[in-house]
């Protein structure tokens, strides 16, 4: 049975990480404007609440979106996949080809509608039809688009000073607050290793390639929260002294040299005088010969757009990049620059149909970088990380209108990673914690709006749409909570939590000489361990090849653990840690079973959450800050300045959109369309 459309036109604009408790508090203090006039002219709960699915974690929600199903469904459990050969690894998860439930967008494109799916991470990618009314960009990773194929530099920080007697160069500097730039002990800091794994294992294509990643989770410095805080970038010492040897260096110009490519290309740099004779910009030029400079960067202006060669693994290549200066001295004695990692400005790998990459360079501009260093530097997170998702919001929203309007999308399904990327990073330093006591949390409170407000003013790009016949539904994941303690080692998604179920005596470590233990599983003793967000597996014979323990003895064994896991108290807060555990076959009635989820689902009790991942949807934090997603909707179809006191889930947001457009459900949908907020009955 068909049924009439309620309108013709749909957008979805999804944002990572955007909770709908916050998102209270800034819009009572007038700061949101944009998502204000939207919800006046829509419908939504009045706490803007959106059920999540569990886990509360990028891929399985956004496929839960897409699809109207659970987890326990769709099979996309975590961010990561279970390794099918070993029970302490993960393999690559962020594939369509993974997931076993139909997603809206292939029902929008059967139907004729072109359709658009902007970066959605989990299910999207490689495209799911063939339909030539699909085009899909990214989501293999949840960043930004291009992310994770088009990197060929990282970011550095360049200082130059008289002081500094030569050129030197470090990669990939874990800065410690507080410490200077300039590096005494260089030697100490190299790591012929370091190359690019770490960018590339959590944002680029090394997890693509379909080998275990094997990340053992023992103890507070192995935790995302604290790797995340202190993310690696370059450093370059470089002298500072008076130009000389140039074509055309102005007068007074003082020089330096700027390395990247990982230490193989060099670019001279010049430091240039105003009207008043005062240093205030940096030219950079591919050589000293160079009649003109690739870039010039005035003091307070970060730019864009610098296209220069860059050499990885002895390919060169034009990339895209960013340059900020961070101090410079009026008087020219010392200079600090950030430059981006840089993007190859040809990779088209992840668009379909590839014209349409070409289509967006030509008519918008080619893919910015994002920063993904800040962390606990606030100097760094206020004056490059924040500022270059500002330019990312803006380009991206540019592609999506000019695909709208020039090329006639009818339904468009996006997703934006800043406020999930900024969560984690800063949300940890936003209470003051132990850990964390150097750092003040009424800056990283401020931050965490900066981040809402750049979100504002990306979702006002679209309002026009409203006026023009546009059905827009603003969604997000989860949220992002503020933690109240350190957690214990239990429920980070990144690998193998060894800590508490190592206390507990079903995780047995190797011990080194001193009985230390050491990171390899003694699996002649384990009977279960911990891995990815929520899961705990027994390590069971005839299924695992490392099993000891005997089928008939599973159940009890679960049993016990779901005892232990309830009983167990964190030794800092005194307090119960585990909110819910459950068999595989009871968690059913959270849509988190079945065989991609683990012998055991479990959560964490609010409280000792970290950002998400390991809680459920209603979880909540310090400062406001809450696990739950965001839902508004608003345009042709839905009720103006309409409050519902429906439970809106996740699972109904699809539905939703087929009703809206008239079309039928995805095969294995599980929701139900939210017809309270439609205008007309259905």
């Amino acid at each position: 049975m068909k049924r009439q459309p309620l309108t013709s036109k749909l957008l979805v604009l999804g944002v990572d990480g955007m909770d709908p408790k916050i998102t209270k508090k800034y819009l009572a203090e007038g700061k949101l404007p944009n998502l204000q006039k939207f919800i006046d002219r829509g419908a939504a709960r009045e706490d803007l609440v959106l059920l999540g699915a569990i886990p509360t974690i990028t891929p399985p929600c956004w496929t839960t979106l897409a699809t109207g199903a659970y987890p326990g469904t769709h099979g996309i459990t975590c961010y990561w996949r279970q390794s099918p050969e070993s029970l302490d690894a993960v393999v690559y998860n962020m594939d369509s080809r993974n997931c076993t439930a139909e997603q809206i967008w292939n029902i929008t494109t059967e139907a004729g509608m072109k359709t658009l799916v902007w970066h959605w991470p989990g299910s999207s990618w490689p495209p799911t039809s063939q339909s030539p009314n699909l085009s899909v960009v990214d989501g293999t990773q949840p960043g930004s688009v291009n992310m994770g194929v088009a990197q060929l530099d990282w970011e550095k920080v360049i200082v130059a000073n008289a002081d500094i007697k030569e050129v030197r160069y470090a990669p990939r500097v874990d800065k410690p607050a507080g410490v200077g730039c300039v590096i005494s002990d260089l030697e100490d800091t190299l790591d012929n290793d370091v190359d690019d794994e770490m960018m590339e294992l959590w944002w680029g294509d090394t997890a693509r390639q379909g080998g275990e990643i094997r990340t053992y989770v023992m103890d507070d410095e192995d935790t995302e929260v604290v790797i995340g805080s202190k993310v690696a970038y370059d450093i370059v010492n470089s002298p500072l002294k008076d130009a000389t040897g140039w074509a055309n260096a102005p007068e007074g110009a003082k020089e330096f040299t700027i390395l990247t490519s990982g230490g193989v290309m060099r670019r001279p740099a010049l430091i240039l005088k105003n009207e008043a004779g005062e240093y205030d910009r940096v030219a950079i030029y591919k050589n000293k010969k160079a009649e003109a400079p690739i870039a010039i960067i005035k003091k307070g202006e970060m730019v864009s757009n610098i296209i220069d060669d860059v050499t990885k693994k002895e390919v060169t290549k034009p990339a895209c990049r960013s340059m900020k200066i961070l101090e410079l001295d009026p008087a020219g004695t010392q200079v600090r620059l950030w430059i981006s990692n840089a993007l190859d400005i040809a990779n088209d790998m992840l668009w379909h149909p590839k014209t349409l990459f070409q289509e967006i360079v030509d008519n918008v501009g080619v893919v910015p970088p994002v920063s993904l260093i800040g962390g606990e530097d606030a100097e760094l997170v206020r004056e490059i990380f924040e500022p270059s998702w500002v330019q990312y919001n803006k380009w991206q929203a540019d592609c999506m209108n000019y695909l709208i309007k020039e090329k006639g999308y009818e339904v468009v399904f996006s997703h934006l990673h800043n406020i999930d990327c900024a969560g984690h990073q800063l949300w940890h330093l936003a209470k003051t914690l132990p850990e964390w006591d150097y750092t003040d949390e009424k800056v990283y409170q401020g931050f965490i709006e900066k981040f809402y407000l750049q979100t504002d003013d990306y979702l006002g790009e679209f309002m026009h749409l409203l006026d023009e016949g546009w059905t827009i539904l603003l969604v997000s994941d989860h949220g992002l909570i503020v933690g109240e303690n350190v957690p214990p080692i239990l429920g980070e998604y990144g690998g193998l939590n060894t800590k508490v179920m190592e206390e507990l005596g079903y995780t047995v470590m190797k011990k080194d000489e001193n009985g230390n233990s050491i990171r390899e599983v003694d699996w002649e003793k384990t009977r279960a361990v911990q891995i990815r967000g929520n899961y705990i597996y027994i390590n069971l014979k005839g299924r695992d090849k490392t099993g000891i323990v005997d089928p008939a003895d599973k159940y009890a064994l679960e049993e016990q653990i779901i005892n232990d896991l309830y009983n167990y108290r964190d030794e800092r807060s005194g307090r119960r840690v585990v909110g819910i555990c459950l068999r595989n076959k009871d968690a059913v009635i959270l849509g988190t079973h079945g065989p991609e989820c683990g012998d055991i689902f479990f959560s964490i009790e609010e409280g000792h959450n970290r950002l998400h991942g390991d809680g459920i949807s209603t979880s909540e934090g310090y400062h406001e800050t809450s696990v739950s997603p965001i839902f508004v909707a608003a345009g042709p179809g839905i009720k103006a300045g309409f409050t519902t006191d429906r439970i809106i889930r996740q699972v109904d947001v699809a539905p939703s959109v087929s009703a809206l457009l008239g079309l039928r459900f995805p095969a294995q949908c599980e929701g139900a369309p939210i017809y309270q907020i439609f205008t007309e009955e259905i």
